[in-house]
């Protein structure tokens, strides 16, 4: 890298390499959106960031920021673009291409990233190509014109060779002079001159760049609209009626602790968790929806959006927990879900009898392996089209999903749902299982404090302290809390809904002066008690008891 040129030449040999990138970037969406918005080189290699890190990676981000990781990758991902182009910028020269190659090595890693994804196919490789050659064209022009090729000032009235033909004759490999059998027009008193740099022409270059880009995210987006169909469908849509005996039990009085600040029993659409691999919400309406029973079955069958519609539908009230939840996370919700019995589908196809596995797959490729029988066993498994009296939102699966109580979502809950296929788990496995992460994925039984608040500052005297705890499908017997090194104390469970969701507690401490530690456990209705033991999300959920750290202040 020469550190030696002007600074408005460095200035622009980066404003080259940026653009370059950016046009990379532009043409490859803008094309992915006439071949698969998947195909789009940025998003590709974004997902297959997520596909290959670590799990321990993976947990630490989302414990660090929590649902705020895609934005986070998305952004880190754009800045490290952004260095390569500078980078890209400053190494290029018209007789050393190395910035060229360097686009050239992220295209191909593009490429690979793309026709890699698990619904790629041969044309995912076309978005990252047209893009990539189109950002050296415009490197090696934009660098051109800071780098003119040098000419000659002969001293006679010689003819002149400069400009591109000169750089030609340079670079032809013949020497003139003796015995190379070309006349010598040299001439030794005529030195070589460089032309400074055609601003210019290297302003147009970049404004066509620009142009192209802005051409390009224009296009883009006009192709990639379908989220916004999506969204205006949703807005209209109306739910499938939902018979009285096949509505939701009425919610009774006293689910939730009488005090201030404690947890919903109902988690509202907007603060209901959300944990998936997609980088952007796939936009997948009614008219393209279909599911695909297959497999280890008597009879294949396909659904649309009106055969699944004509049926009886219901109203669940089921609580969703994700296995990445920390010990006293968030990562938890409850939740009325309208849908179909997943059971009667499945006999409608007719599971072969070694069957144990349904390979449930996701619009956009991922899968999950839900054992059978907890599809089979009269659970309220469904195939959900609705939240809360709601269209399902996109981020939460439009417009079909699966609900399964009892497990974690990484092995039950597929959004976006597009495929069934029957068979057995010694035949097949998902994407978490196949990154180390349990088979069958039961929730383990846990609880939190929820209110005061951690480090609150506290009044001696009664202090209601309440949470929440679950053990999905098979229900919260009773709820201890634990003073420093005091004695377990029973506390109040608020009214039970069902087995399948999680249930309120509470308790008032007689709290005195000083720094304190309140500990919580649960135990469930078949008589198992949460560990104390530590465990960290992978591979098959957390464990541990719960606690905070309260100060009262002095009487």
């Amino acid at each position: 890298m020469d550190t030696n040129q002007p600074r408005p030449r460095v200035t622009a040999q980066i404003s080259a390499g940026i653009l370059s990138t950016g046009v990379a970037l532009a043409v490859g969406h803008a094309v992915a959106g006439l071949v698969a918005p998947g195909s789009s080189p940025f998003l590709a290699v974004a997902d297959s960031v997520v596909d290959r890190a670590p799990s321990a990676v993976r947990e630490a981000t989302i414990d660090a920021l929590g649902t705020a990781d895609k934005p986070a990758l998305l952004i880190s991902l754009a800045g490290i673009l952004a260095v390569l182009g500078v980078v890209v910028g400053l190494l290029e020269r018209p007789r050393r291409p190395i910035g060229s190659l360097i686009i050239v090595a992220l295209g191909l890693t593009g490429t690979l990233a793309a026709v890699t994804r698990p619904t790629a196919g041969p044309a995912w490789a076309l978005p990252t190509l047209v893009g990539t050659a189109l950002a050296v064209v415009a490197l090696r022009l934009m660098i051109g014109a800071l780098f003119p090729a040098p000419s000659s000032a002969p001293s006679s009235g010689a003819g002149q060779v400069s400009g591109a033909g000169a750089e030609a004759v340079a670079g032809s490999g013949t020497e003139a002079g003796p015995g190379s059998g070309a006349p010598d027009t040299s001439d030794e008193s005529a030195p070589a001159t460089r032309q400074g740099p055609d601003r210019r022409r290297f302003l147009i270059l970049a404004g066509s760049a620009v142009a192209v880009i802005a051409a390009a995210g224009a296009t883009g987006l006009a192709l990639t609209r379908r989220a916004a169909d999506a969204i205006a469908e949703r807005t209209g849509l109306q739910l499938p009626r939902v018979l009285s005996r096949n509505a939701a039990a009425p919610v009774p009085a006293g689910v939730t602790p009488d005090a201030p600040g404690v947890t919903p029993f109902l988690t509202s659409n907007e603060d209901f968790y959300r944990i998936d691999t997609a980088l952007r919400v796939p936009a997948l309406t009614t008219a393209d929806w279909r599911l695909r029973i297959h497999g280890m079955v008597e009879r294949e069958i396909e659904l649309d959006w009106e055969s699944l519609t004509a049926r009886e539908f219901l109203d669940r009230i089921v609580t969703l927990t994700c296995v990445s939840n920390e010990v006293g996370g968030d990562l938890a919700g409850n939740a009325t879900w309208t849908g179909f019995p997943i059971a009667d589908l499945l006999a409608e196809a007719g599971p072969l009898p070694e069957a144990d596995m349904l390979l449930s797959t996701s619009v956009d490729g991922w899968t999950a392996g839900t054992p059978l029988e907890a599809l089979t066993d009269g659970r309220d498994a469904l195939l959900a089209v609705g939240m809360n009296g709601e269209p399902l939102p996109l981020e939460h699966g439009y417009p079909v999903r699966q609900v399964v109580p009892g497990l974690y979502g990484y092995v039950s809950a597929t959004k976006w749902v597009v495929d069934w296929e029957v068979t057995r788990f010694d035949r097949a496995s998902a994407y978490w299982t196949d990154r180390g992460w349990g088979e069958r994925g039961p929730i383990l039984t846990a609880s939190r404090i929820d209110r005061p608040a951690p480090l609150a500052e506290l009044e001696p005297g009664p202090v209601v302290v309440a949470g929440t705890a679950w053990a999905q499908h098979r229900g919260i017997d009773r709820v201890e809390v634990q003073v420093d090194d005091g004695p377990w104390i029973e506390a109040t469970l608020a009214s039970e809904y069902s087995i399948d969701t999680w249930r309120m507690w509470s308790w008032t401490w007689d709290a005195e002066p000083g720094l304190h530690t309140l500990s919580v456990r649960a135990t469930d209705s078949t008589g198992e008690v949460q560990t104390e033991v530590r465990q960290p999300p992978i591979p098959t959920g957390a464990t541990g008891w719960h606690n905070r750290t309260f100060r009262v202040s002095g009487s």
